[in-house]
């Protein structure tokens, strides 16, 4: 596949992309307000990256990237007056503007020096990211994301000094159009590793996503260390084989293999928290998601005694969708569930649990005596309100200990739980807002970043454009409900999406537009300005891609 870029490659030509932009910049996702002045900024080896006390984390993040971008000996160094020094760049939280809000910035550039101004921490980051995406580089610093703990890119300082990074002089004042910008990984179907993990979350940091929807739990592996059920990965994590034949920059990594032939790999509980850590420091919220009661075959092909039938359930099956359903009769599947999500709950400190609750099988607890009995005994009419009467059981574990339970739109089925979020794939989050539920909206037909985008399979193409042209807010939606709306999320299920470059093939650029979508107003977008912005930052081509479940 063609490399991603570290950067933004930033192109002056004539004419403007944007009717409000002024000049050229080929920023993704569009500011709010971008004005454009005379001159430029040209970044050296002697450029001071400054910041106040409280900032220093924030500043020296940017300058460890331009360091190894540029190969300057670029420093983070604390800013102890009001003057701003000439030839550097200050992040500073002083006398920023409060109705940016919490991920808001203003970035000022001028020929002497930049200015990144927020009300918090996120803000800076982004004012940040959208510095990276205005310096110029050059050809020879493209390539996959360099990240942290890969080695130092090697430039000489003579070399790196033959070329000029400059950003044209601006004013942006911006901030985002919603707080829930994300993106779905099912690492289930297919495992990724941590390094992999982490790529992709310094590719959604450059375009201002702050979500990884973690899926970690399905039919086909289990992939998060629970200690006190270790036959969660010694039997849940691996599988026969990968279940496809994928084409050369599709074929899963060695190390997804054991010695014994076994398919697949978990995350240690040790994984989990780096991987936490490393995404708070680009401002990502990691939410995990512990699919029940459905999708389950992989926890009940390690204990069978939480299904209805006892199983054998085995890993070793196709990628369709199974019999791995929770007994939701049986007092020990709850107790099972709760010890699991108490690991959880320690290892993720966002506020957000993801429980699934999709594609039940409706026959499945009706052919149960011990189901029915307790259907009768709490005066369920059907598995919708058994489903319901399942969920709100776990939604009282969940806000017990301070978390907020999210669940796919078949959550409502049966009547919604009281606080629960509905994360909208196939309808319930217009309901859900005007029932007083925040909703995140990941509409199959627009997010759901598997599906084919190559003309021709007309029945699941999802292209570049139709991603760009949806709108997270419900058509019809009072304004009085709209605050319910979250945002979006584009949805990768990985059933026939085995590597890292395949994944980032599927994702991008289609997550740009996402990205797009929910920062920038609505009034603000426009597609011809993004198709020729995203041109300049990431090759727009036809990949092929398989469908989703």
């Amino acid at each position: 596949m063609t490399k991603n870029l570290l950067f933004v490659v930033l192109l002056f030509v004539a004419g403007s992309f944007h009717a409000d932009a002024a000049g050229d910049l080929a920023l993704v996702p569009w500011p709010q307000h971008v004005q454009q002045r005379d001159g430029s900024f040209v970044l050296s080896p002697e450029t001071l990256i400054c910041a106040d006390r409280a900032s220093r984390q924030t500043a020296a993040f940017f300058a460890e990237r331009l360091r190894r971008s540029t190969g300057y000996p670029l420093k983070a160094h604390r800013q102890f007056t009001t003057a701003t020094p000439v030839n550097s760049i200050l992040f500073t939280t002083r006398d920023a503007n409060p109705s940016l809000g919490p991920e808001g910035y203003e970035l000022i550039v001028t020929t002497n020096g930049i200015v990144i101004r927020a009300p918090a921490q996120a803000g800076l980051f982004y004012g940040g990211q959208t510095l990276m995406q205005l310096f110029s580089l050059h050809e020879k610093l493209s390539g996959e994301i360099i990240k942290a703990v890969a080695t130092p890119l090697e430039i000489s300082r003579d070399a790196a000094t033959q070329e000029k990074f400059t950003t044209p002089c601006v004013k942006i004042d911006d901030w985002p159009r919603f707080p829930w910008r994300g993106l779905m990984l099912d690492v289930s179907r297919h495992f990724f590793n941590k390094t992999e993990v982490e790529t992709i979350l310094d590719e959604m940091a450059l375009y201002k996503l702050n979500r990884f929807h973690w899926h970690l739990v399905d039919d086909q592996g289990w992939r998060i260390e629970i200690p006190k059920y270790p036959r969660l990965t010694e039997i849940g994590a691996w599988r026969r084989h990968p279940n496809i034949e994928p084409a050369e920059t599709n074929a899963p990594s060695a190390d997804k293999f054991r010695p014994d032939g076994r398919y697949g790999g978990f995350y240690t509980q040790e994984d989990i928290r780096e991987i936490v850590d490393y995404a708070a420091v680009r401002h990502i919220a990691v939410v995990p998601e512990i699919e029940m009661p459905g999708h389950s075959e992989a926890a009940l092909a390690a204990y069978p005694q939480f299904s209805c039938f006892g199983g054998p359930y085995s890993t070793d099956n196709d990628l369709s969708i199974h019999d791995g359903i929770y007994d939701p009769s049986n007092e020990g599947t709850f107790k099972f569930l709760d010890n699991v999500l108490l690991e959880v709950f320690k290892l993720f400190p966002g506020p957000y649990i993801h429980i699934g609750g999709d594609e039940v099988r409706p026959d499945y607890w009706n052919r149960s005596a011990a189901c029915r009995a307790l259907m009768k005994r709490e005066g369920l009419k059907n598995e919708d309100e058994l489903q319901s009467y399942f969920i709100k059981r776990m939604e009282r574990f969940v806000n017990a200990h301070g978390k907020i339970l999210i669940g796919w739109s078949e959550i409502l089925k049966g009547g919604l739980a009281t606080n629960a979020a509905v994360m909208d794939w196939i309808g319930g989050g217009k309901q859900a807002a005007e029932s007083g539920h925040d909703a995140v909206m990941t509409p199959i037909d627009y997010c759901y970043l598997d599906h084919y985008h190559k003309p021709g399979a007309p029945d699941i193409y999802t292209s570049l454009q139709k991603v760009y042209s949806f709108d997270p807010l419900p058509a019809g939606l009072s304004a009085q409900f709209q605050s319910h709306i979250l945002g979006a999320e584009g949805v990768l299920w990985t059933e026939y999406v085995a590597s890292l470059p395949q994944a980032q093939a599927v994702i991008f650029p289609r997550a740009c537009a996402l990205a797009e979508v929910t920062w920038t107003q609505k009034d603000e977008q426009d597609w011809k300005c993004f198709e020729q912005r995203i041109g300049r930052i990431r090759p727009i081509g036809p990949i092929e891609a398989a469908p989703s479940r």
